[in-house]
């Protein structure tokens, strides 16, 4: 990639970026929905002809969801998973997307508060506790004057 002699600036950066997320809107996307819907249902009756028996009962678009989860991570990691982790891995798409759907279900506004108020930890510097001397290393009041009292005849180092 060659290197761009001239630089961007905010207003063409903030240009730029409407169009390309203005002109990604327009593009089809066959991921998840097609206009005439048949491909959901297609990969519906797919997928609950492999489901498990206890698998929970998922309405088209979720069914059609958690098989393109599924495809997804397989193609990204396929040389990674042996064919039993590959099925296990479906079968945990199948399970979670319940979970998913009672999550997306659920309305936020812009002024919504958050359910729980996060409050960061704060690590504050403490000082280290000393640790408390034995009754045997501590000198006593009578033993301490004893010692200051007594005068030494050591003649003084020079």
């Amino acid at each position: 990639m060659p290197p761009i002699d001239r630089a961007v600036t905010r207003r063409e950066f903030a240009r730029r970026a409407a169009l390309g997320a203005a002109s990604a809107t327009l593009l089809p996307f066959g991921g998840l929905a097609t206009a005439d819907g048949a491909q959901p249902a297609r990969a519906a009756e797919a997928l609950a002809a492999q489901a498990p028996a206890d698998a929970p009962k998922l309405s088209a678009q979720s069914q059609a969801e958690a098989e393109s989860r599924w495809k997804s991570i397989v193609d990204q990691y396929s040389d990674r998973f042996t064919e039993a982790q590959k099925t296990d891995l479906k079968r945990l798409c199948i399970f979670v997307q319940p979970s998913l759907d009672r999550i997306r279900a659920y309305t936020i506004g812009n002024g919504a508060l958050p359910g729980l108020y996060l409050k960061p930890l704060v690590d504050r510097d403490k000082k280290p506790v000393a640790p408390v001397p034995s009754a045997k290393s501590v000198p006593t009041a009578k033993s301490a004057a004893s010692t200051k009292s007594a005068p030494s005849t050591a003649p003084a180092k020079p």
